[in-house]
């Protein structure tokens, strides 16, 4: 499954494996999620992780809209990521980026903020498409990639200001970071995916302070 491919590239990609399978934790039915009292319930997000803390551990699920997971499956974007389907395949990856955090933060009992899974997740969406786009039809789709993961980007209309503001911070950062990584390690002729990748590992360790630290130093 989809879900499950994009796990796995990211578990590649941040050198972090979990144990857990996104496909388990799945939500289709928009009406089970008025059991969790979840937003999105009833502003119609297409994503949204699902968290509830208790003693002894943590209760995840991921809901993504059923027409958006049938768009991907018929548009198949490991093999063929177009412009028609980035924005679609970004937001699966974005709920399957916040999943994956929880989980492998989980694991190490790290503490992890709503700002920090956004930051990395809109990370993740670089790393993942510039690594995919490059490997299809020339790369003509690495070109314009950030400016068309940043710099077009669209928040909510529901968004309180609070969590806008948090939001388009966390655009923000990411945007700074990729454009770092793309600058030091994607130029024409002269890419370094393995060192691009290093970076990714390192940063994916570091909490929000770290991160931010390691962003402001350039």
């Amino acid at each position: 499954m989809l879900l499950r491919d994009l796990q796995g590239l990211l578990a590649t990609i941040n050198d972090a494996e979990v144990r857990q399978d996104v496909c388990d934790f799945l939500i289709t039915d928009r009406r089970a999620l008025a059991h969790w009292h979840a937003p999105a319930f009833a502003s119609g997000t297409p994503e949204s992780l699902l968290v509830a803390e208790h003693r002894g551990g943590l209760d995840l699920g991921l809901y993504l809209d059923p027409g958006l997971l049938a768009r991907l499956q018929a548009s198949a974007p490991l093999e063929h990521l177009t412009d028609d389907n980035l924005e679609d395949f970004c937001t699966a990856l974005e709920g399957v980026s916040h999943f994956h955090c929880v989980a492998f933060s989980a694991a190490r009992d790290w503490s992890v903020s709503i700002f920090g899974l956004e930051m990395q997740a809109e990370i993740d969406k670089y790393a993942v498409s510039v690594l995919l786009a490059g490997s299809q039809r020339g790369g003509t789709l690495v070109r314009g990639l950030h400016e068309r993961l940043f710099d077009r980007v669209r928040f909510r209309a529901d968004l309180d200001d609070a969590l806008g503001t948090l939001y388009a911070k966390a655009n923000r950062y990411a945007a700074r970071f990729c454009r770092r990584l793309e600058e030091r390690f994607l130029r024409p002729r002269r890419a370094r995916v393995g060192d691009m990748l290093a970076e990714l590992r390192r940063f994916y360790r570091l909490g929000d302070a770290g991160k931010l630290r390691c962003i402001e130093a350039v």
